[in-house]
Formats: C-alpha cells, structure tokens, sequence
C-alpha cells in the first residue's frame, strides 16, 4: 500500500443525512483526498502561492538593499558645535524669582535648566499643563514667548556650522517625514539655506537635533518607509495585517516548495 494513502476498508466519516442524523457507514472518497494531497496539486499551489508573493518578497529586499546602501553613499551629519558656556555671574533672578513671575508654584515645575539663549542666561522650565517650555529671562526676569524658536535656530545654527538657519514651525505630532520611530515632542522645523533641500528637528528639551535629512535622504526614506514598511497605508491595523497576510503567503510559499522536495525524493532517486 503506497505510502500516505487511505483503504476503503478502514475509512468512514461522519456524513450529514439530515438535521439530526448522520450516516456512519458512508465511506469517504478516498480517491479525491489523495488526488487533493498529490504533488501535482501541491506543486500548482506552490507556483501561485509564490507567484503572489513573488512581488512583495522582491520589493522588501530591494527596499532592504537600497537602506544599506544608504549608509554606505550619505555622508555622515555635522557633529553638534558645544553650547556656549553658561555666564553664571550675570545671573540676576533666582529660580525661585523665576516661577514667581510666571506664577507658578514648585509643585507645577516638572523640570527647569539655564540656557545660553541669544548671549544671555534663561530659565527654561517644563511646567505641568504647557506642552513647551516657559522661559525667563535669568538678567532680568522677563518673558518672551518667541524664545524657544529662537533657541531651535541657535541650536540647528551650532549643528550645521553656522550656515543659514530658517525657523518653520514647532510640531506637537509626528507627520510622513518626522515619523513616531524618533520619539521626541515637540520638535523645531527649521529649513537650512544650503540648496540640498537640508531639514533639521530640533528639541529644545534636550537641546539637541532629533532628526537631520535633506531631499536626497528624504527620497531614500521613502522608498525604504513605503515599500517595505507601506506606509502608503495610513491606517496602521490594516498596514499590519496586510504585512502579515503577505508574510504568512511567503512561509506556505516556502513549506510546500519542502513539502514537494520530499515528496519527489523517492522519484528522483528512482
């Protein structure tokens, strides 16, 4: 008896008669169950599985191959010019002065730093309720609320080597371009006058740039972003089980090609 195959006289299954009854005496066609696991079926289902997700499987290594040739081709950013050293003795206010101004209590002060901001000493200080920092002015204790752009823009200016620096905006959510992988909010926009198209995301909390790019890494990013990670489908359940169903296709494109290696062995060898 070939390997894998059922006898007529030990098969039988159950076979609805009615919508209380079933016949157990019924045999099953076992000549249909043989013909469903032959390997000429399994070798069809095996070329449409993989033909289906041929595409996709070439589209994610291609997107792979082009992000390792991105570290290979772009050059690596600026390294960040240090801050300008803090002039402790032109400090006037003391912090408690400070939130006094702003009127804010201690137990409302999450965080506060001095900051060399435009040559003078400030108060930055990250307060329960404000999605950006407060400043004041640590000469002489007032407020301006263009400070923390004006920060972003000493900052991006030090990071470039003192190219010219455009303000844009602040962002309070990640968009196509500052994605949720960089994780800082809020963050300065500021454009850089270089003719590359240069683009920095500035978080003034940590003083530092969370992101640079120009066109060139933009267009890079996105072939990796919308090819293997499709992010041309906004919504993220529908993204994820798409990558799942295609991936899934990959795995049974893969276990019947082991399936049918198998299967023909034994015709190989003979």
């Amino acid at each position: 008896m070939p390997r894998g195959h059922f006898t007529r006289a030990t098969a039988a299954v159950f076979t609805p008669v009615s919508n209380t009854a079933f016949d157990l005496t019924a045999p099953v066609n076992l000549d249909s169950i043989n013909m469903a696991l032959s390997p000429s079926v399994i070798r069809r289902l095996h070329r449409w599985i993989g033909l289906t997700c041929a595409l996709t499987v070439m589209i994610a290594s291609g997107s792979g191959v082009i992000h390792m040739v991105m570290t290979w081709t772009q050059s690596p950013p600026p390294r960040p010019q240090p801050g300008d050293r803090i002039n402790a003795t032109a400090v006037q206010v003391t912090p408690a002065d400070a939130l006094a101004r702003l009127g804010r209590s201690d137990a409302a002060v999450q965080s506060m730093s001095l900051r060399m901001i435009g040559g003078q000493p400030w108060y930055q200080m990250l307060v329960a309720g404000s999605p950006v920092p407060l400043y004041v002015n640590a000469v002489d204790g007032h407020e301006d609320p263009d400070t923390d752009a004006t920060y972003a823009k000493e900052i991006a200016t030090r990071y470039v080597g003192g190219s010219p620096v455009k303000w844009v905006r602040r962002m309070d959510s990640f968009d196509g371009e500052y994605i949720v992988i960089f994780r800082m909010l809020p963050v300065h926009r500021i454009e850089v006058e270089d003719g590359r198209g240069t683009r920095l995301y500035v978080s003034t909390l940590t003083g530092s740039v969370a992101r640079h790019t120009d066109n060139r890494r933009q267009f890079e990013a996105n072939i990796f972003t919308y090819f293997h990670k499709y992010a041309f489908i906004s919504s993220k359940p529908w993204r994820d089980g798409v990558l799942v169903g295609f991936t899934s296709l990959a795995f049974l494109a893969s276990l019947s090609g082991i399936v049918l290696f198998f299967a023909t062995a034994r015709r190989r060898v003979s």
